[in-house]
């Protein structure tokens, strides 16, 4: 059995690297998606439908519906073309991104492989690990009532839940909410100032899960102030989330080189390394994301190939490298009244001014820089970061919506993913967002199960 890279070793080659060949057990050679009109890497749920199934009861292979999503994530694929593969004796299921139809799973004899992650596809990826571990290769697929028939074909939009993960006054690990990044309870009766605590992250972890969430996060948000790699208690809360959660983990906070307490220097690339060896899929970098964007332009756009998106990326693939950004609005009277990238807003201030910037911020949102969101995303980009976190300082904890100007704006700077993330209170934000935006995914963090 083969899984995503384990599908792609099949084949003679890819453009990815060509000058190391595949096992040649297919002849075809994968290439990359088309980022012209879509987001590149493909990350996110989409359909495995088996080429030779009519209509749904018909035999299926290694325990494959047509109802059901699977959890992909590249950039290179092997595209499809009709009945060459199935003349040599392979059952095939595809998937569509945007126009491209590329090969899912491949199967044949004791040969079965997978571009979708079974393990991060929920129950029906279990189902596909369990089919083919008994050996029972064809079968009618199970129905999946989970998922809509109406948007079974093609990538479906994700829904993260986020959990805001931070040490309270007693030394536990706790799941907060932040209003503006501010994650203490207002002063009032019995709440004393404390931290806000919304339950136990493993547990809220799996509760998530079990309603549908398509991914997790958990941000570590006091991180920068202790060595991650002496960060048991978070090492522990992924590795105990990976035994129920079976879906996609990203964990940040404290991604960078650091210093450890006896002097050891550790690179991020190691923090990286400890994180996804203890369960996690992706990691999310933060502060170190803007002092790396703003070295890559005093350099005059060029790469240093030493930042942590780049070391990480370049080991792992950037699609396990997601950038998170915490950008405010600055407002000004007009363009000419900045060097920054602005906008014209239909939320003017209280002063009248109609166009803004936004501004990032580091260390929690308490320390702002002179760079733009803009600047910012297009830098990481480059370094090779494969998805962009966006949140927004004035929508966080408003519970109002998201800044749906933001998020378009930002789309049409890059091409890889973009997250949208703050300022979402209930399930009709999620369906705004992905209405009036081009948006890949939306965040909620602190949504109370």
């Amino acid at each position: 059995m083969g899984i995503c890279v384990g599908l792609q070793a099949l084949f003679e080659g890819s453009e990815e690297d060509p000058d190391v060949p595949g096992l040649g057990l297919i002849q075809k050679r994968m290439s990359k998606f088309d980022d012209s009109a879509k987001s590149v890497p493909h990350i996110g749920w989409n359909s495995a439908m088996n080429t030779s199934v009519g209509p749904l009861g018909a035999q299926s292979f290694c325990g494959l519906s047509p109802d059901s999503k699977y959890y992909y994530v590249h950039s290179y694929a092997a595209f499809y073309t009709p009945g060459v593969l199935e003349k040599d004796g392979w059952s095939v299921a595809t998937a569509t991104y945007g126009e491209e139809e590329f090969i899912g799973a491949i199967a044949k004899g004791n040969i079965f492989a997978t571009q979708f992650h079974p393990e991060k596809s929920g129950q029906a990826g279990l189902r596909t690990i369990r089919a083919f571990l008994d050996g029972d290769q064809m079968q009618s697929p199970t129905p999946d009532t989970s998922v809509s028939r109406e948007k079974k074909y093609g990538l479906t939009r994700r829904v993260i839940a986020c959990l805001d993960v931070r040490t309270n006054d007693s030394g536990d690990l706790v799941v907060t909410k932040g209003d503006q990044y501010d994650v203490r309870e207002k002063d009032g009766v019995n709440s004393g100032g404390q931290v806000r605590n919304l339950g136990k992250p493993v547990d809220m972890a799996k509760k998530y899960y079990e309603q549908g969430a398509d991914e997790v996060t958990f941000l570590n948000i006091t991180s920068f102030r202790n060595c991650p790699v002496a960060d048991t208690p978070m090492l522990e809360i992924l590795r105990r989330a990976s035994e129920t959660v079976f879906v996609p983990l990203t964990i940040g906070g404290g991604i960078k080189d650091t210093i450890d307490p006896d002097g050891t220097c550790i690179s991020a690339l190691d923090v990286a390394t400890m994180y996804f060896k203890s369960g996690a899929d992706k990691v999310s970098i933060g502060s170190d994301a803007v002092i790396a964007a703003e070295q890559y332009y005093e350099a005059g756009e060029k790469l240093s190939g030493k930042t942590a998106i780049e070391t990480i990326s370049r080991a792992y693939g950037n699609q396990a490298v997601v950038v998170s950004v915490d950008p405010k609005r600055v407002y000004v009277n007009g363009p000419e009244d900045t060097k920054h990238h602005t906008i014209r807003t239909q939320y003017p201030n209280s002063s009248g001014q109609s166009f803004c910037w936004y501004q990032c911020t580091i260390k929690g949102g308490r320390e702002a820089r002179d760079l733009d969101v803009w600047q910012l995303a297009k830098a990481v980009e480059a370094m090779g970061a494969g998805e962009l976190l966006l949140n927004c300082i004035d929508k966080d904890g408003s519970n109002s919506g998201f800044d749906l100007e933001l998020i378009n704006d930002v789309k049409t700077a890059i091409k890889i993913p973009v997250i949208a993330s703050s300022g979402a209170g209930n399930p009709g934000h999620f369906a705004e967002v992905f209405e009036r935006t081009t948006t890949d995914a939306a965040l909620g963090a602190g949504m109370v199960c």
